[in-house]
């Protein structure tokens, strides 16, 4: 079985801090369960697509200005996989479709990752003065995080982004608009819970203010579930951000999974394959390896696991 111990007032005497001995186990167990073959196949592959968006400029050479807008070639258009110059094909409008995949792996990263850095520290705010303070202030903040998730997930980004506008950097906003909800109320289930903990009840005998114990003793204890759900929103979130750009939400032409799926699909009655079927294999192979990283880190730290 997993071992998730509690870090108590015992980390003083080590003279490391509660977040570093966290951190020091978390990442021994996350190793650990790299040794899965499921978790390993999903890290490598999202080593990969961060390896293609961090190299995108020499995979596929930066369109100028903008290097987030799809290189046009009229003289090519429909072009199948294998055409020379365009190994992928092109799209109706003559969009190089290994293009849209490389540059649309950075967009991918860019939206997992500051959505969900985003959604995670207003979610963790909210939760923790939510459970800290609680009484009316935790009941105003909890029917207000009730709100946020009894609407469905697209429905709000929807109307957000509408509102805002066509972008991407909107649909980047719609989104952490909205996902902290979920943080909101892990976090709070989380400190509620360690805070009937024996360690954290000793730590209040000895004089320590509650807000020292929430942060030594309380946060640290509570933020692993907060991690895994993390990894597994990153796969959710690129899959929601396309959903948005397939519906027309982000800035046409733009170098996105999403976008490039919505140029395509209409061609695949007619032979036309690869503009959507190329993108949406990436939009797969995002979700599909965070899933399976987060279901082996949940595996790996979560106590009540059994291996």
């Amino acid at each position: 079985m997993a071992t998730n111990e509690p870090v108590g007032t015992g980390r003083a005497r080590l003279g490391e801090s509660a977040f570093g001995v966290r951190a020091r186990r978390t990442g021994s167990l996350a190793w650990q369960a790299l040794r899965k073959p499921t978790t390993m196949a999903g890290a490598i592959v999202i080593v990969l697509l961060i390896g293609m968006a961090i190299f995108a400029p020499l995979i596929a050479d930066a369109n100028t200005p903008d290097p987030f807008q799809m290189p046009r070639d009229w003289r090519m258009t429909d072009a199948p996989p294998g055409t020379s110059g365009h190994i992928l094909g092109t799209t109706s409008d003559g969009g190089d479709v290994l293009y849209g995949i490389v540059w649309g792996a950075r967009l991918s990263v860019r939206l997992s990752v500051t959505v969900v850095i985003v959604s995670v520290i207003i979610g963790v705010v909210i939760g923790s003065l939510a459970a800290v303070i609680g009484g009316k202030v935790d009941e105003l903040l909890m029917r207000v995080v009730d709100v946020f998730m009894s609407v469905p997930e697209l429905i709000f980004p929807l109307a957000i982004a509408a509102v805002l506008g066509p972008s991407f950097t909107n649909i980047i906003i719609a989104l952490a608009c909205v996902l902290w909800a979920k943080y909101a109320r892990i976090i709070r289930a989380e400190i509620l819970r360690v805070r009937q903990s024996s360690y954290v009840e000793a730590a209040a005998a000895i004089g320590d203010s509650k807000f020292r114990i929430y942060r030594r003793d309380i946060l640290p204890n509570s933020i692993t579930p907060i991690s895994v759900q993390a990894t597994l929103e990153m796969g959710h979130v690129v899959l929601l951000g396309a959903t948005l750009s397939f519906i027309g939400l982000a800035e046409a032409g733009l170098a996105e999974w999403g976008v490039l799926v919505s140029e395509g699909y209409r061609g695949i009655a007619a032979g036309r394959w690869w503009a959507a079927t190329f993108p949406g294999l990436m939009i797969f192979l995002w979700a599909l390896a965070f899933n399976l990283v987060g279901d082996g880190l949940r595996d790996a730290l979560d106590p009540r696991t059994e291996d």
